[in-house]
């Protein structure tokens, strides 16, 4: 499990996250949903220790992160941030390899190529695993860079905005492998995510965030409701059940 205790970010005079706390369970999908500057990133980041908090406290398994040795942290906990700036030029398969790095010093095992292997599979990145990344497309890339957090073979997932530049075919693909990694594998991912009906339909759990303070935390069904979804967004958001998903309506 994840905890955090009243964790707190202040950039110059703005606050971006207000002393939140919230648990994160293991085995579970948790998905961070509120509009733009809510602290949604800013928060993951913290998390992954990418950032520094300004006060309060954050555990993984009990233990704070701040004082985990950064090789052990990254065989238990894996990050993808929303801009991915390589300025090597490499091909498919070398990025993805990039996530043994924890485990082989970039001295790569037989054990270390199959989960190369594995996860270029379940990004169905096969065919294209020799191409250069500036020779793909923004979808392709975005996909070999989540095979390489899966390569990294980590008990925790965080994910900021990994649905950006794929369409929706895509999109669908990345939300199955991770409820697939989650429910086969027993992962913990924590997403933050724009699209809320993919929160509804793929989350175990969703923390809705807005002005840099937890409005909302619970299960996906409590918080995917008119009312709260309308309080965080400022809009009218009907809600419908379709196939047993509630979905929200706010195009109209």
């Amino acid at each position: 499990m994840i905890e955090i205790r009243n964790v707190s970010k202040t950039y110059g005079n703005k606050s971006v996250v207000e002393n939140v706390s919230l648990n994160i369970e293991k085995g579970k999908i948790t998905s961070f949903i509120g509009p733009n500057g809510a602290g949604k990133s800013t928060l993951l980041s913290m998390m992954s220790r990418l950032i520094s908090r300004d006060s309060g406290e954050i555990l993984i398994d009990g233990k704070d992160i701040s004082k985990c040795k950064s090789n052990l942290l990254a065989k238990k906990m894996s990050i993808l941030k929303q801009s991915n700036h390589i300025n090597i030029r490499l091909t498919v398969r070398e990025l993805v390899s990039f996530g043994r790095f924890p485990y082989s010093q970039g001295k790569l095992t037989k054990e270390d190529w199959v989960y190369v292997d594995e996860a270029i599979a379940y990004m169905e990145l096969e065919d294209i695993q020799h191409k250069f990344l500036d020779q793909l497309s923004g979808g392709q890339q975005q996909r070999a860079y989540i095979a390489m957090v899966i390569a990294q073979n980590t008990e925790y997932i965080l994910l900021d905005e990994p649905l950006n530049n794929l369409d929706m075919k895509h999109s669908v693909q990345i939300m199955k492998i991770l409820r697939k990694l989650t429910d086969e594998l027993g992962k913990t991912v924590v997403i933050v995510i724009h699209d809320i009906n993919f929160a509804s339909c793929y989350s175990d759990h969703v923390v809705a965030l807005k002005d840099g303070k937890v409005i909302q935390d619970g299960p996906t069904d409590h918080i995917i409701d008119s009312s709260i979804l309308g309080d965080i967004y400022e809009m009218d958001i009907a809600i419908q059940n379709i196939n047993e998903n509630r979905i929200a309506v706010y195009y109209a």
